[in-house]
């Protein structure tokens, strides 16, 4: 057991803030001195580094704290998370290196802005988010996978594929999202949604089609199943169908 004065010296976290952690929960001490003063243990250590990670990679202390005290909390799992976090940040970083490094060698001669695009990071960040949020949506969502075997996740992800290169077909055939025979396959993958994984709300629809078309992993794996502005498409078309009663 250590105090909290050697934790600050230990970690370079201000006292100031480990008595503010340990106000709103996030960090409380394993025990206290004859005196009153904290005490912290091995658990409390590790689970103050996961809060230095996650605050490294910007997340609030009310998302981190849902993520600690998530009933199905996985410290590999989170860790996997943390470090793919991490690798996309490294990643930005040095092409921002670069970008200063050539314009130092160089000048402004091509205005090139695409290395201050976090898409990428900021998609996976909030995914990594709602894996552990305490949503209705996720608790339907762990219940009804529960039973999945692996075979079934493998068959429910080409079924949800499938569905997107349909959307591609629509897309490639020049329909306009708002056609009907569009909105129809709007409502075919609200469906599959809402029966294999959670009810899928007008609200969620309209998130998961802003995720699908970010700029991210999930733009850049449907267009590639799907062909070239397909999640583009995808999310016009959603939102063409949430305009309107459903």
């Amino acid at each position: 057991m250590i105090t909290v004065k050697e934790i600050s010296r230990l970690t370079g976290v201000s006292v100031r803030t480990l008595h503010h952690y340990d106000s709103i929960g996030i960090l409380k001490p394993a025990g206290y001195t004859d005196s009153g003063y904290r005490l912290y243990d091995e658990a409390a250590l590790e689970r103050l580094q996961h809060i230095l990670l996650f605050r490294e990679l910007e997340f609030s202390l009310k998302d981190i704290k849902e993520i600690l005290e998530s009933p199905d909390f996985d410290r590999i799992a989170v860790l996997e998370q943390q470090i793919a976090l991490l690798s996309l940040k490294k990643e930005h970083i040095e092409n921002l290196i670069d970008l200063a490094r050539g314009l130092k060698m160089t000048g402004v001669k091509n205005l090139d802005f695409t290395v201050f695009d976090t898409k990428k990071i900021d998609e996976y960040a909030r995914q990594a988010k709602a894996l552990w949020g305490k949503t209705d949506a996720y608790k339907e969502f762990k219940e009804k996978s529960k039973t999945w075997t692996t075979e079934d996740q493998s068959q429910i992800n080409r079924s949800f594929m499938e569905l997107f290169a349909e959307f591609g077909i629509l897309h490639s055939a020049g329909l306009r999202p708002e056609d009907p025979q569009v909105q129809e396959q709007v409502k075919k993958l609200r469906d599959f949604i809402t029966k294999h994984f959670y009810t899928c709300t007008p609200t969620i629809l309209r998130s998961l089609a802003d995720m699908y078309s970010g700029g991210g992993s999930m733009e850049q794996t449907i267009d590639g199943a799907a062909g070239n502005g397909t999640a583009k498409f995808i999310a016009k078309a959603v939102h063409s169908y949430c305009a309107t009663p459903n």
